[in-house]
């Protein structure tokens, strides 16, 4: 049996976007969808879709690729890289002034294990403060 794969970067947006919107409780339900582009075109660099905020304060940054999404932490970047590879995710640090996280989901198998991460993401920065 063939299955099928989701890997439209608009399509694992969308995904990541509702499995965030479907938490009322827990680290997920302090997180807000924010600035959701009406109409991403993706690119190779990535095209921003949307923001994520925890408590009111920018966490992360969705962009959407055609084959894949790319999550970019601005906060609690080194809890997002060491949950990004316990979820078996790919990530890279991006060499910036601050510093952030890249996490990239490329299935939409990957959505679940990227909630995880960011779950993990806000409890560290939750208990840290702005971090």
């Amino acid at each position: 049996m063939v299955r099928d794969r989701t890997t439209d970067g608009v399509r694992l947006a969308e995904l990541l976007s509702s499995e965030i919107h479907g938490r009322e409780s827990g680290p997920l339900g302090r997180l807000t969808v924010t600035d959701a582009a009406d109409d991403v075109d993706p690119s190779e660099a990535g095209a921003f879709a949307y923001a994520l905020d925890c408590d009111g304060t920018r966490l992360a940054a969705v962009h959407a690729h055609p084959d894949r999404i790319h999550v970019e932490f601005e906060r609690g970047v080194e809890r997002a890289a060491d949950a990004g590879r316990e979820a078996e995710l790919r990530v890279r640090p991006k060499t910036v002034d601050p510093p952030r996280t890249l996490l990239f989901v490329e299935d939409g198998a990957e959505v679940k294990r990227a909630t995880d991460a960011l779950a993990a993401v806000v409890e560290v920065v939750s208990e840290d403060g702005n971090r």
